[in-house]
């Protein structure tokens, strides 16, 4: 039984279903439970938040994520299960703070100065929370000092850059510089993302890594995760 609905609440996160009022990407669900719905129905049924978020929330996700890579899904699929997928994590939220359960780490993320573009970056925060991450999102237009301000208060294990722009990529150096200059450099691990950057920018300017999109920034963190671990 238990099974059944954790495989239930992954297939409707593929499906990008957050109540039994949507239809789904198969058009033909109305009706039966969604994401939300499976989910509350879930922690009723005593599956640990744990496994709720790696075997039904993130397991969809990146099943979402192939099906993006392969252009068989668009970006409204992938905002569907990404908002579904955040709407779940609020509900697990109490549950994890009541169990003590450890989060994957503190993730800050931030486009640059200069710049006002968020959707990517906006899809990179949803599908990081529903992945287990904690989440912090300074918005657009972020100058270095108030990275370097927030990285010192809130001390992340990650920070996320985002710039669309070539003329607003140089923030990312400058913020970089900005890390090392104030002896946090060391303290936190830096992906850059975005349409103006590439892997060798990130090389040149000292990232730790460059990530494509969303699901191959959860792959990177993974990654570190591995080495760490």
């Amino acid at each position: 039984m238990k099974e059944d609905i954790i495989a239930l609440l992954k297939e409707n996160v593929i499906q990008g279903r957050r109540t039994k009022d949507d239809e789904g990407v198969d058009n033909n669900m109305v009706g039966t439970p969604g994401v939300l719905e499976l989910t509350q129905l879930a922690l009723e049924s005593n599956i640990p938040p744990e496994i709720i978020i790696k075997q039904g929330l993130t397991a969809g996700t990146q099943v979402v994520g192939d099906k993006f890579a392969s252009k068989e899904y668009f970006i409204p699929d992938m905002l569907a299960s990404a908002e579904a997928v955040t709407e779940a994590m609020d509900i697990i939220r109490p549950h994890l703070e009541a169990s003590d359960a450890v989060t994957k780490g503190k993730f800050l993320i931030a486009t640059v100065k200069g710049d006002i573009h968020d959707i990517g970056k906006n899809i990179v925060a949803i599908l990081l929370r529903g992945a287990g991450y904690e989440v912090k999102d300074l918005g657009i237009d972020v100058p270095p000092e108030k990275i370097v301000k927030v990285v010192e208060e809130y001390e992340p294990d990650f920070l996320g850059l985002s710039a669309l722009l070539t003329t607003t990529m140089v923030a990312m150096d400058g913020t970089i510089k900005a890390l090392k200059q104030n002896g946090l450099r060391d303290k936190v691990k830096v992906l850059i993302g975005g349409a103006a950057v590439s892997e060798e920018y990130g090389q040149e300017i000292g990232a730790d890594a460059y990530c494509a999109d969303a699901f191959h920034a959860i792959k990177v963190l993974e990654d570190f995760q591995k080495v760490e671990g």
